[in-house]
């Protein structure tokens, strides 16, 4: 299917407005038909940060990204603003300069109850759609008071077999299920075992712990990290995450720096 047929269809119903399709050169073996990236932890309104040339830079960030080599869909995987939802209408309006559609996650610093996320973004925080082959889960791991949570196990459950015919599912939560990779993720055995059984689960995104930057494994499955755009913590850099699926149905995921080597921690995932 051509990418401009494939993104018509995919959105078909929704109001979504598209630019004009990507050029990718698909005569060529395996290039990609989907792009889309992550990113996490913007803490706007922080004091004592550089919260406004955060938001700035990671709109021109991924301008760039859409203008190279085309960008479908953005994931900003929680910890929007810092605590306090007086910043909530101007994270929106930076928000709404991402150059294609974008979806959000609550973390423990979006300090706002189930309705005002709703009234805010459109849906509310436990939340999935479909683009074609693909299915995407955003997963809830915080609340109003910003305690760190597990996922919805049931929800959770009923939501990707709701989705076992897709080729692919990815999910997003804030928060890890697992404190062995960090001592601020929340051990969820339920979630681990419900995405572990899931044979068509791509992958899990996380943000919360800025200093990590990278991949893991457990139970036979990919959990990655995007380090932080935002706050006064983490990584040396700040920056984002991309997932390249290709043709053939296989993926890609690299983490971008994109103040020093653009791209690092790169992985690649055959076709299932």
């Amino acid at each position: 299917m051509k990418r401009r047929t494939f993104l018509q269809t995919s959105f078909l119903g929704l109001s979504i407005s598209w630019s004009k399709p990507f050029r990718f050169s698909l005569e060529k073996d395996n290039q990609p038909v989907f792009r889309f990236a992550v990113a996490s932890d913007g803490h706007y309104g922080q004091p004592d940060t550089s919260y406004e040339a955060d938001f700035s830079n990671l709109n021109k960030w991924l301008k760039g990204e859409k203008a190279k080599k085309g960008l479908d869909l953005i994931f900003i995987n929680g910890d929007l603003f810092h605590d306090d939802p007086v910043f909530i209408p101007k994270v929106k309006s930076s928000f709404n300069q991402l150059p294609v559609p974008y979806y959000v996650t609550r973390g423990n610093h979006d300090r706002v109850s189930e309705d005002t996320w709703k009234q805010t973004w459109g849906y509310v925080p436990n939340h999935d759609f479909v683009v074609g082959d693909y299915a995407f889960v955003l997963a809830d791991t915080s609340n109003e008071k910003g305690e760190y949570l597990c996922a919805d196990a049931a929800w959770l459950e009923k939501t990707l077999q709701k989705h076992a015919v897709k080729k692919w599912i990815f999910v997003f939560m804030h928060i890890p299920p697992n404190k062995k990779w960090t001592d601020s993720g929340v051990d969820c055995v339920p979630v681990q075992e419900i995405l572990e059984k899931t044979p068509n689960l791509a992958a899990v995104f996380h943000g919360h712990d800025h200093e990590i930057d990278d991949h893991k494994v457990n139970g036979g499955k990919h959990f990655f990290f995007d380090g932080h755009f935002g706050g006064n913590w983490g990584t040396t850099y700040k920056g984002y995450r991309i997932v390249e699926i290709y043709k053939d149905s296989s993926w890609s995921s690299y983490q971008c720096n994109p103040t020093l080597s653009p791209i690092i921690n790169t992985f690649q995932v055959k076709a299932n």
